[in-house]
């Protein structure tokens, strides 16, 4: 088989891809247990914001079993941030939906999460546009 090397570019720029996913990930856990949340927890309160979801569709997004957004919907209602209900399209359907004091930590949560802008500060509005234009078309 030939070997298909890759060019030392394309080496750096995985390698600084995985970097910055690597502090993300480690900033995001920190934000999300500045607020006694787990990263998953604070995913699922984050995607709810924007707005109330089909337990299904969450685990889709999340990539996991249903089951495993079941607990973490537990978990959140119980602490009053999201509460169950029913979808007005289809009553057989449950939401989750954010209560006031979800859509509140969701905020502060996004607002804690100094990495994601620190450094896209630093870059111009227009490197900004073609930097989530080249994600966009890597992610196809």
């Amino acid at each position: 088989m030939p070997s298909h090397r890759a060019d030392p570019v394309t080496v750096e720029v995985v390698e600084l891809i995985g970097d910055v996913v690597s502090r993300y990930h480690m900033e995001y856990e920190h934000a999300a247990a500045s607020h006694q949340l787990t990263g998953a927890q604070a995913k699922v309160l984050n995607l709810l914001a924007l707005e109330p979801t089909p337990m299904r569709r969450i685990a889709q997004k999340l990539r996991c079993e249903p089951s495993n957004v079941t607990g973490i919907i537990d978990r959140l209602e119980s602490r009053g941030l999201v509460e169950r209900r029913p979808d007005p399209a289809d009553r057989r359907v449950k939401l989750a939906a954010p209560t006031e004091e979800g859509l509140r930590t969701a905020e502060r949560l996004r607002e804690s999460l100094d990495f994601a802008r620190e450094p896209l500060a630093g870059l111009s509005p227009a490197e900004r546009a073609v930097l989530r234009d080249l994600l966009k078309r890597m992610l196809g």
